[in-house]
């Protein structure tokens, strides 16, 4: 049988039906779930009338929008919704809150004042009565106080429509009534109330629950969301008999041939034998057994993600095998709308396939919606950096009952865009102290040209100098081109990006730096100018390979931009000693080769709170073609592993605080072949061994980096940050002799070390103390972005 049962049950001294009371014979089958839990914004103001089924669902999305003060991506919980009574009432009666009179106008009763009950019948039909009280009499328990305290059944007064200080008419109370009556919970239920002197209603809910024979022994559990709806009832030509004869076949034929063609639902084993368990431990099963039930299963739901999810049905409830049955959410469709800044509806300049290939597969028709699924669609349509806005909200389809369309609404970035910046820079003059003259000014110009022809394509640039009265000095540029899908934007087989760049970039170069016991050494920098053209295919969200072709021209040059060919010391006597290891592989501070690169990264880490939780392994290759200055042929490596692991296991959601973490950190470097002295690898520096300068510790062929950091999460000022202790060694492996030149000796470096310290996160500052072990002594650091 149905647990929203088709017999209406009328006490003596229940009220009669008046002329715009509902029909007592019309029974209305309970088709959709109440209490979406999820923030939702609509797209429709004045939305078309949906069906009894959606017209439920879209009440209990508006509900939970009001409850839920969380955009949705950015997710929120789920209680278990409103009370049995307001599921009921909201999914079969939701008619009886309609026309209900707005503000605080009503009429007083105008009935005599006694202690003796009025039937409904005796309400004038054209008054708007308010009810002041509210009481519920369990008939078995005969205890107001333990009814309204301890029956689950009126565990949530909220979410009712009949509460204490609303105004309601005669037709909206019969209804309500009606609505509960025939929902089949009760097997005796009436509603009465009591005129009170200042013109108000005291209204009382006698009840008695129902309590079904069976002894249940087994829980099934089917997924009705797109099923078609029950029949809605018997012709009104009908007679008694043959409305009785229809609903017994509709009862035991048609719904079983219902339940047999539904979907088995996600719920696992677990759960289910939890709930036979609340039943056997009760003894007896009644509505509010089958509330406890309800409960419990959109409880999972909602702890999973599922929010959507609402138990609709309880059915064979005289068997000894329960039929649960539940809407989870199906979703039919996906809709994109693309907004300007006036939130009006425009044509959109992207592909929609550019944005639907973005999209995890659980947030596709034909799967349940999820709000992990929302936050995942969020974070990968954002990553495309081609919206400025971007907001994903479900709601009920008006063409499919019961499914859920995910509605996807963006505003794009402007597809062109530039920008200067000005800096001023003083520059030591004549004995030290800065002149008018001295003063320069540098600065970038920047453009970039997005989402060409709507495929993500882009055209993007800069060009830079510190010092614009005499640019060629110090003058940086990068211009590069961007085509993702190479493939072809709706081949998701493979996911491959190109990209074509030309470049020049200028760096202090850390190999021809001086140790810590001797003079600063006249610093070198590196200039190099050069094309490089790759492509990056994804392999998986967290694995990536790239690999490319580079072609380039190093020059090493000193403080006045002039060619330099050897790096330079200060001698003891005070003289400039220009006889250090060769700048460039050529020997003549200008080197031109070609080579291939290729990367490897699989990055599985995440956001738990805030602190990043996972494992990065990073390998770097590069590949000398023996062409070019000498004809260099060489083979240059690099491996780095990151774990960071979840040390007291904290669970992830909003306003929960990060958990401890550990950070092991290890990397290797070598290079098989030429190699040019500017590409040594250098030892020391906020990247390498925390503590000690650029490559203060030396420049080798081959390197070993360890380190570890434990992070511990504090509250400052009701705001998180982290504490910090580390450890870490770098060492050459004896390679330095390797290096043409050695500039680690010439430098009089150690080419290892070790330090350790601790440190605290401010934004995104760290404010470190670190022991230098070499030398036993320590410094303060500020440092900006992560180490690891």
């Amino acid at each position: 049988m149905w647990f929203a049962s088709f017999r209406r049950v009328r006490e003596p001294n229940a009220a009669e039906p008046s002329e715009d009371a509902p029909s007592p014979l019309s029974p209305r089958r309970s088709s959709q779930p109440h209490g979406y839990s999820l923030r939702i914004s609509s797209s429709d103001p004045n939305p078309r009338p949906h069906s009894s089924r959606n017209r439920a669902l879209a009440s209990a999305i508006a509900a939970a929008a009001t409850s839920s003060a969380c955009d949705l991506g950015g997710g929120c919980g789920a209680s278990g919704g409103g009370g049995l009574l307001s599921w009921i009432f909201s999914a079969r009666a939701a008619r009886a809150d309609e026309g209900k009179p707005a503000g605080a106008d009503w009429d007083a009763h105008g009935l005599p004042v006694t202690h003796t009950a009025v039937p409904l019948s005796r309400l004038d039909g054209r008054k708007r009565y308010k009810v002041s009280e509210l009481d519920f009499l369990d008939r078995r328990a005969r205890d107001r106080a333990s009814a309204a305290e301890k029956n689950p059944l009126f565990d949530d007064m909220a979410a009712l429509r009949l509460l204490p200080g609303g105004v309601y008419t005669r037709s909206q109370l019969l209804g309500w009534l009606e609505a509960m009556t025939s929902s089949g919970m009760f097997e005796q239920l009436s509603l009465q109330g009591k005129p009170n002197p200042d013109g108000t209603l005291a209204l009382t809910v006698s009840y008695a629950e129902t309590i079904w024979p069976g002894a249940a022994e087994r829980l099934k559990c089917v997924n009705v969301g797109l099923m078609a709806p029950p029949d809605a009832g018997p012709d009104e030509d009908m007679t008694a008999r043959e409305k009785l004869e229809y609903f017994r076949r509709q009862e035991r034929r048609d719904y079983q041939q219902r339940i047999r063609g539904a979907k088995r639902c996600i719920l696992p084993e677990s759960v289910r034998e939890e709930v036979l368990g609340m039943v056997k431990k009760q003894g007896k099963l009644t509505a509010g057994v089958l509330q406890k039930i309800r409960g419990r299963i959109e409880k999972w739901y909602h702890d999973e993600g599922f929010v959507c999810a609402q138990v609709q049905h309880f059915g064979n409830l005289d068997t000894d095998e329960i039929v649960c049955e539940v809407v989870e959410g199906d979703i039919t469709r996906v809709e994109y709308q693309f907004h300007d800044k006036l939130e009006n509806i425009v044509e959109g300049n992207t592909h929609i396939a550019v944005i639907d290939r973005e999209l995890p597969q659980q947030l596709r028709p034909g799967h349940i919606y999820s709000i992990g699924a929302g936050k995942q669609a969020l974070t990968r349509i954002n990553s495309l950096a081609l919206f400025s806005g971007i907001e994903v909200n479900p709601r009920p389809d008006e063409t499919k009952e019961g499914g859920i369309v995910v509605e996807i609404k963006l505003k794009e970035h402007e597809q062109k865009s530039a920008e200067v910046t000005t800096e001023w820079s003083i520059v030591p003059g004549h004995q030290g102290r800065p002149t008018l003259a001295s003063i320069q000014p540098g600065g970038t110009v920047s453009f970039e040209h997005r989402n060409i022809s709507g495929l993500n394509r882009s055209l993007s640039g800069y060009v830079k100098s510190s010092n614009l009265l005499n640019p060629q000095d110090d003058l940086s540029f990068k211009l590069e081109y961007a085509h993702p899908y190479l493939d072809g934007v709706e081949d998701r087989s493979r996911n491959r990006t190109f990209k074509a760049s030309c470049f020049n970039v200028r760096k202090l170069s850390p190999v021809f730096v001086a140790g810590p016991n001797m003079d600063e050494a006249p610093p070198i920098w590196v200039d190099r100018v050069g094309i490089k053209a790759t492509i990056t295919e994804s392999f998986t969200r967290q694995s990536k390979f790239t690999y490319g072709f580079v072609v380039e021209e190093i020059k090493t040059l000193d403080q006045d931009n002039n060619i330099c060919t050897h790096g330079s010391r200060v001698s003891p006597s005070g003289a400039l000693s220009m006889d250090g290891p060769p700048t460039t592989f050529s020997g003549t501070g200008v080197d031109r080769m070609a080579f291939l690169q290729a990367n490897i990264t699989r990055d599985n880490t995440e956001f738990v709170n805030g602190a990043t939780i996972g494992d990065r392994y990073i390998f770097q290759l590069d590949q000398g073609l023996g062409i070019g200055s000498k004809n260099p042929f060489f083979n240059r490596h690099q491996f780095s592993v990151t774990k960071f692991i979840n040390l007291n296991k904290k669970d992830k959601g909003a306003g929960k605080p990060p958990p401890a973490v550990l950070a092991i950190h290890g990397r290797y470097a070598g290079c098989v072949g030429d190699l040019p002295s500017y590409d040594a690898f250098a030892i020391g520096g906020p990247h390498s061994v925390r503590g000690y300068g650029m490559g203060e510790l030396g420049a080798s062929r081959n390197l070993l980096e360890v380190a570890t950091e434990l992070r511990i999460p504090i509250t400052v000022k009701n705001r998180q940050t982290q504490v910090y202790a580390f450890a870490e060694h770098g060492t050459d492996l004896g390679s330095s002799k390797d290096v043409k030149g050695n500039p680690t000796e010439f430098f009089r470096r150690a080419g290892h070390g070790s330090s350790y310290g601790l440190g605290a996160k401010l934004g995104r500052v760290r404010a470190e103390y670190a022991v230098d072990h070499n030398a036993g002594t320590g410094a303060f650091f500020l440092r900006f972005g992560a180490r690891f």
